[in-house]
């Protein structure tokens, strides 16, 4: 059988496949479309913290960070799959709480300062300060619950010296 190409079987092209241009614009603006439309993970709730940003971060005034410690290799660090990140999403509404995660393989600087000999490690801090430590079941409510008392704690603790200077 011999096979044909479509200007010998005389099928016209549609209009819009003539130019090229028109069809990476007619694609750009179909895959512009799908993009706002169809629900994406940014992590925004989470964010990344490395030995340029994380001490400036965690000294953040009147702002309790909530900080996981991991890496890549760590099974346990696997085993908690988006965890994290639903607890990033289920903070969102608290203004005065921000979730952040290190990588310890990149971040060794960081992870040495703070102490950090296990993974994962899930560690609150206020005003530059290691406050707590998490050590409780692993999932978002649990998670939630502490950082929610954590921080009540530490801002009741920092109105209590702020009266006192």
């Amino acid at each position: 059988m011999v096979s044909r190409t479509r200007k010998q079987l005389n099928f016209p092209l549609p209009a819009s496949m003539r130019n090229p241009d028109s069809s990476i614009l007619l694609l750009s603006i179909l895959l512009l479309s799908l993009a706002t439309i169809i629900p994406h993970n940014t992590n925004a709730e989470v964010i990344t913290l490395n030995p340029e940003t994380f001490s400036d971060k965690v000294k953040e005034k009147d702002t309790v960070w909530f900080v996981k410690f991991c890496v890549p290799w760590c099974k346990h660090c696997k085993n908690l799959g988006s965890l994290w990140e639903d607890l990033g999403k289920m903070m969102e509404e608290e203004d005065e709480i921000e979730v952040g995660e290190v990588d310890c393989s990149t971040g060794k600087a960081v992870c040495t300062k703070v102490d950090i000999h296990s993974y994962p490690t899930f560690k609150v801090f206020y005003d530059g300060e290691e406050v707590a430590k998490y050590q409780g079941p692993r999932d978002a409510e649990s998670l939630k619950e502490f950082v929610l008392e954590e921080a009540e704690k530490a801002a009741t603790k920092a109105r209590l010296d702020d009266k006192e200077l």
